[in-house]
């Protein structure tokens, strides 16, 4: 029998894959990586619609100097009227035919004014005829029909704006405010097939791929207009593929939701053109007004063509500088234009031979306030949020003054730059506010106008000196039955025992003035009879006074505050010695008159909140005791200035080792507050009349005086004061002055005068 076979074990055959289940694999991959690039994609989209969709930009508040109002009678040379139409831009020619245009023969101007809408409603453009005298505005005519106008309004100097933290700035534009100019230009150089392509241009794109790999790196862009603005609007500058990749996907769904005038809109108020320090600025019209101070409209066609040739490389083609790349990139916009019919052969000739009509400036005439914007955004933070102010577009009306703000800037400037050599730390800070209505028209916070920086109008609190003693003054003037203007104060040697130590205060010129009245301690700011009457008013009494004159900060209750032991910013001393200039008032200070969002609408307006602080008598006296300041005190060199008959009031400050120098004066309209010291706290060797005083009386020569003639209230009268004995004088009396006196309590009686006729007939001999 034949051996049986071994069995033996064999393993089963796999079975084969058919041609489905083999591809399974690549098939699960692929629709992976579909759903992973569908997801990405909508990721993408969802960005762009977010972005687009609602508020595309942070707005930053506008903010605006107050508008320039003419009518005849307006205090204003034709200098001045002519520096503000250049700050706002105003172009001079031979004959105003367009908005913004100006034209001046003499002291005669005719100009064209631009529309502008305002909280109460829109000004609509005017055709005017003004004439000046030497000082004023004489006459105010419609340029069409002649007839005489009582009121023209101007548009407002922009002074600043709020930006968020990326400090982008931008004017927004709809697309039918824009030149159909620039339109045309912009798209012949950057993107001829805008309205054909749906976002990408596939012919550019390959030809920018082949060089791009060549390279090895990405040295050209194929970008269409949309693309740019998606680089511009989401992604960053980084050069790579990836980031060109996700360029054109986002630019193909940003076609797809949204139109071509949408995008094209959004580009031109997207588009980057300059640095300005550390503001951005972005879109056509602000970059406009940067370059050229007018809005977009009023461009001529080389203009057009500068902005549009900037945009191929803001930094490199930067006219101011890089002028000569610039004017060859511009040329070669205008080239264009009129290669495309956008020009004819002669407006192409006629504009190549324009300058790059760059507009700086002009001397004296900054648009840069940021001390006053620091006091107007600190008043804003009291009503709106931070995010409103960066992000809405609000538009804010101040009540700065650019005449007056110019004119503080250049005194400031003028009187400490001969003193930088001997004192390189030497600063200065002022304001100037509205004495009717506590408006600030000009503030500067350091001796350089336009530059950020400290801010010593708020912030530099120092001793004020003499600045204090009105108010021990006023304390006591406001008890009659023991005051007056000719209550004789004693001015001999004081000692005071203050915590075991010895307080012995010494007048200025280290002299004693033995009996002397109470309006001349004042007005020759006598340390020793200030003490005096301080110490018999009490400190408590004085700090009362200053509490109820607005002064909040922390003050010295030690005798020592009679002359000026305390600190106050110059904004804290001018809303104290704002009390006095009203006529006995609290005038809150204000930098903001109306707010409006970006549509137009009003949202809100700060009224004039005013309640009187010192009754009419005393406060009547007190005016007149700081006139006398002017008359015959501490501060009369100003009469070597102005003349005695404005009526000028004021107080000279001057502290310990002549470490500050103050000056608080006012006429009939305006208050200004001056501080010069070194931010060290040194001497620098000024008092009060040698420094501060000097920058106010250059002030109100630049801006002009106003007579001071406080009206007399009822229970005061004027009487021929004896300086001598302190009493009404008699028909002898020599030295004697007219002074007012509160009828009921502080009128003295009359007296001889025999002891006056004796001093006059010891000096006569004496001669």
């Amino acid at each position: 029998m034949p051996p049986r076979k071994r069995k033996t074990r064999r393993s089963k055959a796999k079975p084969r894959r058919t041609g489905k289940r083999q591809g399974f694999p690549w098939i699960k991959l692929a629709l992976s990586v579909l759903l992973i690039a569908a997801g990405y994609v909508a990721f993408l989209d969802f960005q762009v619609y977010r972005q687009f969709e609602g508020k595309r930009w942070s707005l930053p508040a506008r903010v605006y100097a107050r508008p320039l109002e003419l009518y005849a009678g307006l205090q204003l040379s034709p200098e001045r009227f002519a520096d503000e139409l250049r700050a706002l831009g105003y172009r001079f020619t031979t004959v105003a035919r367009r908005p913004g245009e100006v034209s001046r023969n003499g002291t005669r101007f005719q100009l064209i004014s631009r529309p502008f809408a305002f909280w109460d409603g829109e000004e609509q453009s005017q055709s005017l005829r003004a004439a000046f005298s030497s000082t004023e505005l004489t006459a105010l005519q419609d340029d069409r029909n002649g007839n005489t106008l009582a009121l023209a309004r101007l548009d407002p100097l922009e002074i600043g704006s709020i930006h968020t933290a990326r400090q982008e700035d931008r004017i927004l534009l709809k697309l039918e405010d824009v030149p159909e100019q620039l339109i045309q230009a912009l798209l012949a150089v950057e993107d001829r097939r805008f309205y054909q392509h749906h976002g990408i241009s596939p012919r550019a794109v390959g030809r920018a791929f082949w060089v791009n790999v060549r390279s090895g790196e990405v040295v050209q862009g194929g970008s269409t207009l949309t693309q740019q603005l998606v680089k511009n609007f989401f992604l960053s500058n980084q050069r790579s593929f990836w980031r060109k990749f996700n360029e054109a996907i986002m630019s193909l769904l940003l076609e797809r939701r949204y139109d071509k005038d949408e995008i094209l809109e959004a580009y031109l108020n997207e588009i980057y053109l300059a640095q300005d320090g550390q503001r951005a600025i972005h879109g056509f019209g602000l970059g406009s007004v940067f370059f050229f101070q007018r809005p977009l409209q009023e461009l001529n066609t080389a203009q057009i063509a500068l902005l549009v040739g900037m945009v191929k490389g803001p930094s490199y083609y930067d006219p101011r500088r890089h002028p000569d790349r610039a004017l060859e990139r511009r040329n070669l916009v205008l080239q264009v234009m009129h290669e495309q019919g956008i020009i004819d052969q002669q407006q192409y000739h006629a504009q190549r031979r324009e300058k790059l009509g760059l507009v700086e400036a002009a001397a004296g005439t900054s648009k840069s306030f940021p001390a006053f914007l620091d006091l107007v955004r600190r008043q804003l933070r009291r009503d709106y949020n931070e995010s409103d102010l960066v992000s809405e577009g609000l538009q804010i009306f101040t009540t700065l003054d650019p005449q007056v703000q110019w004119a503080l800037q250049k005194s400031l400037a003028q009187h400490t730059r001969p003193l930088l050599e001997k004192h390189p730390d030497l600063q200065g800070a002022g304001l100037v506010t509205h004495t009717a209505n506590g408006e600030v028209l000009a503030l500067e916070g350091g001796r350089q106008g336009g530059f950020a920086g400290f801010n010593r109008a708020l912030d530099a609190r120092r001793h004020i000196g003499s600045l204090v003693k009105p108010s021990i003054y006023l304390t006591a003037l406001e008890q009659p039955q023991r005051y007056n203007l000719a209550t004789l104060i004693d001015d001999g040697p004081l000692e005071f025992e203050q915590s075991g130590q010895l307080w012995r205060p010494n007048n200025y010129d280290k002299l004693f003035h033995d009996q002397v009245p109470l309006y001349q301690a004042l007005a020759h700011s006598y340390n020793v009879a200030t003490a005096r009457l301080g110490l018999e008013l009490g400190v408590d009494a004085v700090i009362a006074t200053l509490r109820r004159l607005s002064v909040e900060q922390p003050l010295n209750p030690y005798p020592s505050l009679f002359l000026g032991a305390t600190d106050l910013s110059p904004l804290d001393v001018t809303q104290f010695y704002l009390n006095f200039a009203s006529g006995g008032f609290h005038v809150p200070l204000r930098s903001i008159r109306e707010v409006m969002n970006a549509q137009g609408a009003l949202l809100q307006r700060y009224e004039l909140s005013v309640n009187r602080v010192i009754d009419p008598g005393p406060a009547y006296l007190i005016n007149r005791a700081l006139q006398m300041v002017v008359e015959e005190g501490t501060a009369r060199a100003l009469n070597q200035r102005f003349s005695p008959a404005l009526g000028l009031a004021g107080k000279t400050g001057t502290t310990n080792d002549l470490r500050d120098s103050w000056y608080a004066g006012y006429d009939g309209e305006k208050l200004a507050v001056v501080w010069m010291g070194r931010d060290d706290n040194q001497p620098m060797g000024l008092t009060g009349a040698g420094g501060a005083m000097q920058v106010w009386s250059s002030l109100y020569s630049m801006t002009g005086a106003i007579p001071l003639q406080p009206v007399k209230p009822e229970g005061v009268e004027w009487y021929l004061a004896d300086r001598v004995s302190g009493g009404l004088a008699d028909s002898g009396c020599d030295n004697t002055v007219q002074l007012p006196f509160i009828e009921k309590g502080s009128k003295p009686p009359q007296v001889p005068c025999a002891r006056g006729k004796s001093l006059h007939w010891i000096r006569d001999l004496l001669q």
